[in-house]
């Protein structure tokens, strides 16, 4: 990063800061836990000697349970574009208007999520909903393991709750599909054949001013082999949305081959989310009570507002264990 000419590249560079955030990740806490261990050594030997040390012993001991216990989450991030941005995209299912408002809602929960862990996030496409709330929004959200934590989140996602849309206040129940892909370096080859690649553009729809309005800025991509479609309106450049649209097709067709070879390894079929009615991986209550569980892991938690506010990690940490435990 001291070399001369190393930001004359921009996007190469952030890249190789990107690579070190996710480097640090890893090895500032385990040099820590190494260094922490022989102090820990030395604290036990004055144990011995002098009763009074004991307690700071024991609380140490819980200390350095966590930190290895953090590690051990982080050494399950192992596959190979766990380490990568990611590119979520969220899609409002059935529900009505209840589920464009959920769709909306669970956009906020994954921003807030990434602005807690200091990712960093960007809004690469949002269609809003006339009455309330979104049709579907993707976002990149880059930071070090982004990918690897979230990729678990793909599925649909399920919210019971008293609709605030339903004059007679009854209760609703709204789905939205969520999928997430690795945001791909371009160093990375992804062989993709433009003949296969289905272009269209149209009119952007939403926020972006008059100029986004009136002229065919809109990007639609859709790889006929494999089915992918995927779109960009958040630009007012065409330019630029073709550019975004391309990238998250690339970051589509990286994780159908991951996909691919982990069904080869015969591990797939256990974590593989399904998108039908009755196939949700998590289902959030806000009637008759609140809670938060997950169908695959069985984790759940009592307080729906703050999973909401983005406090989601425990969920992202559960099904990293119990997907070791499918394999295994």
């Amino acid at each position: 990063m001291a070399a001369p000419g190393f930001w004359d590249n921009q996007e190469k560079a952030q890249q190789s800061v990107s690579e070190l955030k996710s480097l640090n990740a890893m090895v500032k806490p385990m040099s820590e836990a190494i260094g922490a261990i022989d102090e820990l050594a030395g604290l036990i030997e004055m144990a011995d000697e002098d009763e009074s040390f004991v307690g700071e012993v024991s609380g140490e001991i819980v200390r350095l349970e966590k930190v290895v216990e953090a590690l051990s989450l982080k050494a399950l991030l192992s596959g190979p574009h766990d380490s990568a941005g990611a590119i979520m995209s969220i899609n409002a299912r059935d529900g009505g208007t209840d589920a464009n408002d959920w769709a909306e809602m669970l956009l906020r929960m994954y921003m807030q999520w990434a602005q807690k862990g200091d990712y960093g996030v960007e809004l690469m496409d949002r269609s809003d909903n006339e009455e309330a709330g979104i049709n579907s929004a993707t976002i990149a959200i880059r930071g070090p393991m982004a990918y690897g934590y979230l990729k678990g989140e793909t599925g649909m996602h399920r919210l019971v709750r008293i609709s605030p849309y339903n004059s007679e206040g009854k209760r609703q129940t709204s789905f939205a599909a969520v999928d997430v892909s690795p945001e791909i370096s371009d160093d990375i080859e992804i062989e993709i054949d433009e003949a296969d690649v289905r272009v269209d553009t149209y009119r952007a729809s939403g926020a972006g001013g008059q100029h986004v309005n009136k002229t065919d800025s809109a990007i639609r991509l859709t790889h006929e082999p494999t089915g992918a479609v995927v779109q960009c309106q958040n630009e007012r450049s065409q330019h630029k949305n073709k550019a975004n649209a391309w990238k998250m097709l690339r970051a589509k067709l990286a994780r159908f081959e991951e996909e691919k070879r982990e069904a080869e390894e015969d591990a797939r079929y256990r974590t593989k989310a399904r998108v039908g009615f009755g196939s949700q991986i998590r289902n959030y209550f806000l009637h008759p009570d609140q809670r938060v569980k997950d169908s695959r892991t069985g984790h759940s938690a009592g307080n729906f507002h703050q999973v909401l506010d983005g406090q989601i990690q425990d969920f992202l940490d559960s099904f990293l264990r119990w997907r070791v435990g499918q394999d295994e």
